[in-house]
């Protein structure tokens, strides 16, 4: 049943979000909250000494902030919403789904894990950065007021579900067992913001129609370039160092859901499309991987 599930939910979610976004609007508030409760579970499964970063995962880190800004600034020029959406396609952390996948394909589950958890953790004080220089800040009283806005409001998010895993685990081990055992749970809750994220993204690309939809097609081909090359990148880095899955699924299996919300909520809503698209290719990379790795065997 739960291989029916995984493999059928994701066109279900997406179809879901497209035919009901006027009502799945209303549910938009509850976002936050179904991010952080499904970063809490998958963190239950997490001990400190999980956490051991090299410089495999440095070079990652480096590669999703540094190139996060620098496509930004190369496409800029051509429009302000097509660089946003891809500039968080790179910036956002990596799934927490991507251990994962990674051990489905024969990777190194610790490794994927660790990074993560860095991944996420350090985009919570690093987007507000970005997002606030990239947002309408004229002047530097309002750029702090800005990017003070936005940490406070993304920290919580992203870094109290580690702390609240670590201190249930430390202070509550039975309630700990229970909750790390309930991973099924994290999915279904992904499923449904997934419905809700996309059912927005619909709703903004509908507003915006005018019966020119050039921007939209570009904004998914440049996402589908981007999900293409931060795979087959992750892949060629992490051959370096013995880590060619750990690397793809890092730096090119992305946590859309909270890409999407960060976009729609900091940034101009229509440039949530790339990260919208982008759950579409990941899925896409990633069962063509499975598949062919269970044709090998």
């Amino acid at each position: 049943m739960q291989k029916y599930l995984e493999k059928y939910l994701l066109p279900v979610a997406m179809a879901l979000g497209i035919v009901f976004h006027k009502p799945l609007s209303l549910l938009s508030p509850a976002i936050p909250w179904m991010l952080a409760l499904m970063l809490f579970i998958t963190y239950s499964r997490v001990r400190w000494s999980d956490i051991r970063l090299s410089r495999f995962h440095y070079i990652l880190l480096a590669i999703q902030y540094g190139g996060s800004a620098l496509i930004y600034l190369v496409l800029r020029p051509f429009s302000e919403v097509l660089a946003q959406a891809a500039m968080i396609c790179v910036l956002t952390a990596t799934a927490t789904s991507a251990p994962v996948v990674a051990g489905m394909l024969g990777g190194s589950i610790p490794v994927t894990a660790a990074y993560s958890i860095v991944s996420n953790l350090s985009v919570a004080f690093i987007a507000p950065l970005f997002l606030s220089l990239v947002g309408e800040s004229s002047d530097t009283v309002s750029f702090v007021s800005t990017f003070w806005h936005i940490l406070v409001s993304v920290m919580p998010i992203l870094v109290a579900p580690f702390l609240l895993a670590l201190f249930i685990r430390k202070t509550a081990p039975t309630l700990h067992q229970k909750i790390s055992a309930a991973q099924i749970v994290s999915f279904y809750l992904w499923a449904a913001s997934l419905t809700v994220v996309i059912g927005n993204v619909t709703r903004y690309v509908r507003l915006q129609d005018d019966g020119n939809y050039s921007l939209e097609v570009l904004i998914a081909t440049v996402s589908l370039l981007i999900c293409l090359a931060q795979f087959y990148f992750g892949r060629k880095i992490g051959r370096r160092f013995g880590r060619t899955i750990a690397g793809g699924q890092g730096l090119g299996q992305k946590n859309t859901i909270l890409a999407i919300w960060l976009t729609q909520t900091y940034l101009n809503p229509l440039a949530s499309l790339g990260p919208g698209m982008y759950v579409l290719w990941q899925n896409l990379v990633n069962s063509w991987q499975i598949w062919k790795k269970k044709k090998m065997e």
